[in-house]
């Protein structure tokens, strides 16, 4: 059933950060999920202390090396810190090394270490409430797109994330079959 004010996503304009759909006669802004600063400063920083002989860094080293804020990033490498993910090394030479190895740490672990849980909608979260639950055609599709982001999340390792070319070509199955793999996260 078409309202004629459904989005037209064959006219979208994308900016650097956002992007745009026709809807009717009016062009609306439509987010992108993406990671956070603060997840992608996280991020570099442990493929930075894994691709270094010996592992250890300092903040002030793994900032200059990528231009990033001293102080941000320092309170990233202290969530991670918490988060059992990084080890702090006291002393002149001390700085940060990773707690287990780089194939061992998962790119969801570390977005819910800086950020807290991955949402991608309101009505996923244990307070969500919807007026449109009970006519809502979405919610069902929406938690399987979800899922799969988590699983592709918790796929993607660290070490993945020093191999360049790496290209993910599979979706993952939740999304070809709308099953779930509830245990691929313990498995790490």
């Amino acid at each position: 059933m078409t309202t004629g004010m459904d989005l037209d996503f064959t006219r979208i304009d994308e900016a650097p950060e956002e992007r745009y759909a026709q809807y009717g006669t009016k062009k609306v802004r439509i987010p992108l999920l993406k990671l956070t600063k603060k997840a992608d400063y996280g991020l570099i920083a442990l493929r930075h202390l894994a691709s270094v002989p010996g592992g250890t860094a300092s903040t002030k080293d793994i900032a200059e090396a990528y231009r990033l804020p001293v102080p941000l990033l320092a309170k990233v490498l202290q969530r991670l810190t918490k988060a059992r993910i990084l080890q702090s090394i006291p002393g002149t030479n001390g700085g940060y090394r990773l707690a287990r190895e780089a194939r061992r740490i998962s790119a969801l672990e570390v977005v819910r270490a800086i950020d807290g849980p991955v949402i991608l909608t309101h009505c996923f979260t244990d307070h969500g409430t919807c007026d449109q639950a009970s006519n809502c055609t979405v919610r069902e599709p929406l938690r399987r797109v979800h899922e799969a982001i988590l699983e592709l999340l918790n796929k993607f390792t660290i070490t993945d994330l020093e191999t360049p070319t790496m290209r993910l070509t599979q979706l993952p199955t939740l999304l070809q079959t709308g099953t779930t793999n509830e245990d691929a996260h313990l498995s790490r």
